[in-house]
């Protein structure tokens, strides 16, 4: 299993933004990325410079919101849907879009995402995927 570190991914997201920027061939990934990355200016600065980004402090005590982790969160969702993992995502997100639109959409998911992973790291237990995709088809009907 891959698990990169936080630098690993700051630089990643950076590289990304970096070579679309500049018109370079992007892996499959990368593209996936910088997707996301433009869909979101408010955090282009942060993405321009390597060394600030893998310096920068987002703790909870700093009150800035950590962009990294944002778009890290949008990737995960996008691979999620596309191998539909867990079963039932892709048709729960699928039914969200219709409403909300594709990026609403996937901020609605990360809040989901958010609580079965609190959930799980509270009561020490595996994260519950049934209850994290009723909450994405809960907020699709709502």
């Amino acid at each position: 299993m891959f698990t990169p570190s936080s630098h690993d991914v700051r630089r990643f997201f950076c590289e990304a933004y970096r070579k679309h920027r500049n018109g370079e061939i992007l892996t499959p990934m990368d593209a996936i990325a910088a997707d996301w990355i433009v869909q979101h200016p408010e955090y282009h600065e942060q993405f321009e410079d390597v060394e600030a980004a893998i310096a920068a402090d987002y703790s909870v005590e700093g009150g800035k919101a950590n962009p990294f982790l944002h778009l890290s969160m949008h990737l995960s969702i996008a691979e999620q849907i596309s191998i539909d993992q867990p079963r039932g995502i892709r048709a729960a997100h699928d039914a969200l879009v219709a409403r909300r639109g594709q990026h609403d959409a996937h901020h609605e998911i990360m809040e989901c995402l958010g609580e079965m992973i609190w959930a799980s790291q509270r009561n020490g237990v595996p994260p519950d995927t049934e209850a994290y995709i009723e909450c994405v088809r809960r907020r699709a009907f709502a």
